[in-house]
């Protein structure tokens, strides 16, 4: 910057930076901000005087208070904008060894300030500071997420609640992360947990909760020693906030007793948690590593006798006993809900009569499968689907060994029944494969590893018939067309990845020939 010619008019306002200091330390934020916002106001009003169009700065003098102020014009070779544009001749004339790139400074006289201009500069400067205010109670609130924090009730709007965190930071509860009938007054002291800070240009930049599961696990880490210490650690929590929640605990020590621990002597450890979350009620429960452990202990009170794990489909059955079944399920469904979101797990109760009819009517279903698809007697098929045989296939890939082990068959019953099982499903796989080819199904899409007949069928009765058609499926639209029973999400998601696969060979290929070229 060429700067030959300097401001010969020059303005001494000390009390500026006066002003500046108290407003930097009331705020707390920094003076260099105070001051360029200061700079910002004064250039806003020259070009209020002096014309818009003009590159007006202004400047002052970080010890002395003093400003300057300066149109500046750039240097170069083909003008587009005349009003701070000068070509290499003209500003040569001004200054000899002006070159392009470079700008020539032209002082300016005094400014008035009149009322009008006196109130611009003072809305640019509280902006300015507001923004800094804002960038300040940013930077110290976003390594805070996870924090509990302490508040004055400042105001309460349409329910939601501001929140005087102190040092000029404010957050927000909305009407959602309250308690539900939880009622505020102005000055009343409230906890909350930060869960989320974001940079905003207005509003709210700090969000507070008290419905947050996180809440009372850090409340439950402020009350029992034995948490903050890292000798119980709390494993999951789920909560319906105002109503009912549970927490499972599992302690590093064997000596100590981890629900007892966060109970405390005669539930005082608990009982002050409840009474700042409005007397929710709390299940502590233990946490297993065994899912089947896990889950009766989370449906406590309830007894359970029976439970069926199926891991493929994340869906755990449980059966309690009859006059169980309210209790576990819960008011509303609250207690198996609860569970279900502690443990991870989609639970279905059922009590000991529908398990029961249950169990007759799969036996039923299974014992006419084997007899109408085997050809064999009622005996031999009741005898399967009591030794834990459920399908042909299982029938079919079994080692005849098993079979002949069957009490009453053997080795050459056992032959035949592997023999008429594999046989059954040839025959069936070359019908649903006729099916396939007039629904239109690509030879592709049948050999993409972990369809079977049923399941092109399926795809060929929606209009799927190509790998592109396949390709352009969700993993939960391939599931919904072929069935939950018959296909995992991850199976799901490695089928429609391998019918895109030629996609990206496209691309592959246009890379290497461009590199060739």
């Amino acid at each position: 910057m060429n700067t030959n010619e300097e401001s010969k008019i020059i303005y001494t306002h000390p009390e500026l930076l006066l002003v500046a200091d108290t407003v930097a330390r009331e705020k707390g934020i920094d003076r260099e901000e105070v001051l360029e916002a200061m700079e910002q106001a004064i250039q806003k009003a020259g070009r209020s005087k002096y014309g818009h169009e003009h590159d007006i700065r202004a400047e002052i003098d970080r010890s002395s208070g003093e400003i300057k102020l300066a149109r500046y014009v750039e240097v170069v070779e083909e003008i587009e904008n005349e009003a701070t544009q000068v070509t290499l001749n003209v500003a040569q004339g001004k200054n000899a060894n002006a070159i392009i790139g470079e700008y020539i400074v032209d002082p300016l006289p005094p400014i008035d300030f009149g009322r009008i201009a006196a109130q611009t500069a003072k809305q640019v400067i509280v902006q300015k500071v507001r923004e800094a205010e804002r960038k300040r109670q940013f930077a110290e609130y976003i390594d805070r997420i996870g924090e509990v924090v302490n508040g004055v009730i400042k105001r309460v709007e349409f329910g939601n609640v501001i929140v005087d965190l102190g040092n000029r930071a404010e957050g927000i509860i909305r009407r959602d992360e309250c308690i539900p009938r939880e009622h505020f007054n102005n000055g009343d002291r409230v906890r909350s947990y930060i869960f989320d800070v974001r940079e905003e240009q207005r509003g709210p930049q700090i969000f507070l909760s008290r419905s947050h599961p996180q809440f009372m696990s850090k409340l439950f880490t402020q009350e029992v020693p034995e948490i903050y210490d890292g000798v119980i650690e709390i494993k999951s929590v789920a909560r319906d906030p105002g109503s009912r929640a549970k927490i499972a605990v599992i302690s590093s020590d064997t000596s100590i007793d981890p629900v007892g621990a966060c109970v405390g002597m005669r539930g005082s450890r608990v009982q002050a948690v409840v009474a700042e979350l409005q007397g929710e009620k709390i299940d502590i429960i233990n946490w297993s590593d065994q899912p089947a452990n896990f889950i009766v202990n989370a449906l406590a009170p309830a007894e359970v006798t029976k439970v069926v794990l199926d891991e493929e489909q994340n869906r755990i059955e449980v059966v309690v006993p009859d006059e169980q079944l309210s209790l576990a399920i819960g008011r509303r469904g609250q207690n198996v809900r609860l569970a279900s979101q502690l443990t991870g797990w989609d639970i279905d109760i059922l009590t000991e009569a529908e398990e029961s009819d249950r169990r007759n009517e799969e036996f039923k279903t299974r014992s006419q499968l084997f007899i109408d698809s085997l050809d064999v007697d009622e005996v031999i098929a009741q005898l399967l689907v009591t030794e834990g045989f459920s399908t042909i296939e299982e029938v079919a890939f079994v080692p005849i060994e098993e079979l002949s082990k069957i009490e009453g068959f053997d080795e050459g019953l056992a032959s035949e029944l592997h023999n008429r099982g594999r046989q059954f499903l040839e025959n069936k796989e070359v019908e649903l494969a006729e099916v396939r080819k007039k629904a239109g199904v690509s030879d592709e899409i049948a050999n993409v590893q972990g369809m079977t007949g049923e399941m092109l069928v399926s795809l060929g009765d929606n209009g799927i018939k190509s790998l592109d058609d396949l390709g352009d499926l969700a993993n939960d639209e391939l599931i919904e067309i072929v069935g939950k029973d018959n296909l995992s999400e991850k199976l799901a998601n490695e089928i429609i990845m391998s019918a895109r696969a030629h996609w990206f060979e496209d691309e592959v290929v246009s890379q290497e020939t461009f590199k060739d070229t």
